[in-house]
């Protein structure tokens, strides 16, 4: 797919997921939050960049972790995504966080360098991840590190069939390169690429906990990285879809809940004094 257009895809797509993101992914994510900001070790006083934050369920946890004397910018290219975040930290009094749109494979026209960049699953909807990679190297001051997290090897992520069940629907592929990153080495090659040094990965597996169909075809179809193909189907085509997803997770359903096999990856390096 064309990379202007795969942008598109994804801006509005997540515009789209925006009102559903955070009730389908917030509980299903924090482990893999929890991970990602644990490897960044952060520290009171740092300034850090949250790339792709959608609506800052990473970053409002960094800012209390940098305190008040540090400073957390979010960045993402969903203006929905932006507003609500924005809305959120205005209605908790949040002053050391600000939002702003940006693309994260843009450079980052920063004041002061930053202590970290973090990006926690944003990196796998990119049509060249590895730019972003290198914004985020070129953000940082001498010795500061970057942590990024991304899903894990296709066969190891147990909802990994809705991408072919909508993709069969519409013209063209919603995220062509999702898995890329998460198979082998392949981000920390991507780290080495951009400049990084001391790179180091870890997998973290666990099952993702639905507790009806409803949540787990919410989370697939209406809040990801699907919603706006799925938004645009009719009816008819949306009842095949749901139907085709839940038989892809029938084994993994117990009772009237669903427990899915979902593998990431986080990876750290450092830009090097």
């Amino acid at each position: 797919m064309d990379s202007r257009l795969q942008k598109r895809v994804q801006r509005y797509g997540w515009d789209r997921a925006s009102e559903d993101y955070a009730r389908y992914w917030q509980a299903q994510l924090e482990p893999v939050q929890t991970r990602l900001l644990e490897v960044a070790d952060l520290q009171a006083g740092e300034k850090l960049l949250d790339v792709a934050c959608g609506d800052g369920l990473v970053s409002f946890r960094a800012s209390e972790a940098v305190g008040p004397s540090g400073m957390v910018s979010g960045d993402d290219i969903s203006e929905e995504m932006i507003r609500r975040a924005e809305a959120l930290r205005l209605e908790r009094g949040v002053e050391n966080l600000r939002f702003r749109r940006r693309d994260a494979e843009a450079s980052v026209d920063a004041e002061t360098y930053y202590d970290i960049a973090l990006c926690a699953l944003g990196l796998m909807y990119l049509p060249e991840p590895e730019r972003a990679l290198g914004a985020m190297f070129e953000a940082l001051r001498p010795g500061g590190r970057a942590v990024a997290a991304v899903w894990g090897a296709r066969r190891n992520c147990g909802w990994a069939e809705v991408f072919p069940i909508v993709d069969a629907r519409v013209k063209s592929e919603v995220c062509p390169l999702f898995f890329r990153l998460g198979t082998g080495a392949a981000l920390e090659t991507d780290f080495k690429a951009a400049g990084f040094s001391d790179v180091s990965s870890e997998r973290l597996s666990y099952d993702l906990s639905f507790k009806t169909a409803e949540q787990a075809c919410g989370a697939a179809l209406i809040g990801g990285p699907v919603a706006l193909a799925y938004s645009r189907f009719d009816d008819e085509t949306r009842d095949a879809a749901r139907a085709e997803y839940l038989a892809s997770i029938e084994s993994y359903r117990h009772g009237e809940s669903y427990e899915i096999p979902g593998e990431f990856v986080i990876t750290r390096g450092s830009a090097a004094s």
